[in-house]
């Protein structure tokens, strides 16, 4: 049986108090009023997520004793998502109350079900970092070699990848540049019975046509000028692992063929060389181009694609993945930030706005860079949106209604995803009643 999740709500309005408990049914809320009730319920019931109201007793037209509990509550445990809200100064409390370590911040009047989407994604975020911490406690590795996600379209490709590892098939993977290709054929190769073995990555697209032969086949000693010993090529060196060839559809023709030799009957020959080598290695390919119309146009060989493509996997652009580019930012602030400018704590909602208009056509890679960039110009603790120098989106939706939907059935395929597909699971995630769920699930067309 599920453990029922625990939220607890601060504040000191009783009638606000009561229409959280009713709106937030799908989870064990506690309730506080002011300083010492909060700490006191957090320290009984270690809750994963909390919101608070700055504005509380004996400061209510304040906001300091709401950044005293805060303080006191990253202080007793760190990793609970604090959601603050307050209507005094909004941007300036925002922007102190996330600088001093709140996970995220809404503005009152508070809108229900825009809060209940954030503390589901609070409550998300927190077990995949529990779940993070558990497996660097047991020394473990992440599943995949520690793909960060939280969209239901990445989540598909990886339990795809998960299923087809251990068994032994050539494997294609399709997507833009900068999808993380090579991290998915290396969680693959990490999740395979071939683990022990070497993992040896190659990019077709880097090297020039007239070595590719020799760095992928090897060489005998003599076998053309330069060639003053015997070396082995990529294919050789992954015996017993995964040989993962980047941008595949860069292979020319005449190299095609022998590729496809070595598929057929597992042995390679050497440049130069006389003597078939048996080659046990498992091939992980991938492009970013059209393969469909490379092979429909006779630069890809049809019947090399069908030996690399016996498990086709498509990954989704970073633009495809909704909520991944906040969660990979706020990931890579951390990890920059330790190195390159200790000061920085986090993002401010400015640049996080901006990471989410943004469309990053370069994908994860893209984003990467410009975090680090970010974390080194950044002057104060948080990283603003003049930092990401971001061009301004002038095409985001405006429309309330429009923006509400599609949040909604963001959040309601996510969640759903999550719980696959238990309606009851479901319901707690987003923090709604079964019968709400069953309503938004017939509004929007969704299916569980």
């Amino acid at each position: 049986m599920t453990e029922t999740r625990k939220l607890l709500i601060v504040e000191d309005d009783l009638g606000l108090q009561r229409q959280l408990r009713w709106a937030y049914d799908g989870y064990e809320v506690i309730v506080a009023g002011d300083r010492s009730s909060a700490i006191e319920a957090l320290r009984l019931h270690e809750p994963a997520v909390v919101t608070l109201d700055l504005g509380l007793p004996p400061d209510p037209d304040g906001t300091s004793e709401g950044f005293a509990v805060l303080a006191e509550i990253l202080s007793l445990k760190p990793d609970t998502k604090v959601i603050v809200a307050s209507g005094h100064g909004a941007r300036e409390s925002a922007l102190k109350a996330i600088a001093d370590g709140a996970w995220d911040f809404y503005r009152k009047p508070i809108d229900i079900d825009a809060l209940g989407l954030i503390v589901a994604r609070a409550f998300h975020v927190h077990d995949l970092e529990a779940e993070n911490r558990r497996l660097a406690a047991n020394g473990a590795v992440p599943a995949l070699g520690g793909l960060i996600t939280a969209a239901p379209e990445m989540a598909k490709v990886m339990r795809t990848i998960e299923r087809v590892a251990p068994a032994d098939v050539s494997v294609m993977l399709l997507g833009a540049s900068g999808t993380g290709k090579e991290l998915l054929a290396r969680g693959l190769h990490e999740t395979s019975r071939r683990s022990r073995g070497a993992f040896v990555a190659i990019n077709c697209a880097a090297i020039p046509e007239t070595l590719l032969e020799s760095e992928l086949f090897g060489h005998e000693k003599g076998a053309f000028t330069g060639a003053v010993k015997t070396t082995e090529g990529k294919i050789e060196q992954a015996h017993g692992g995964t040989l993962f060839l980047d941008e595949i559809g860069d292979v020319p023709l005449p190299l095609q063929v022998k590729l496809l030799r070595f598929l057929q009957e597992r042995v390679i020959e050497r440049i130069g060389g006389r003597k078939p080598i048996a080659v046990d290695t498992r091939i992980v390919c991938a492009t970013h181009r059209d393969i469909d119309a490379m092979v429909a146009d006779g630069s890809f060989r049809e019947d090399l694609y069908y030996r690399l493509a016996e498990i086709v996997v498509r990954i989704p652009s970073l633009a495809e993945r909704p909520g991944d580019a906040a969660l990979l930012a706020r990931h890579f602030v951390t990890k920059y930030a330790r190195t390159m400018n200790p000061g920085v704590t986090g993002l401010s909602p400015e640049a996080r706005a901006a990471i989410d208009a943004h469309d990053w056509p370069g994908n994860v890679r893209e984003l990467e860079n410009r975090m680090k960039r970010a974390v080194i110009m950044a002057d104060g603790k948080l990283v603003t949106a003049p930092d990401l120098d971001l061009a301004a989106a002038d095409n985001a939706p405006i429309n309330l209604r429009a923006v509400r939907e599609a949040a909604d059935r963001t959040a309601i395929r996510h969640a759903l995803a999550r719980a696959d597909g238990n309606i009851s699971h479901t319901a707690r995630l987003l923090g709604v009643s079964r019968p709400t769920l069953y309503d938004l699930l017939k509004s929007y067309d969704l299916h569980a």
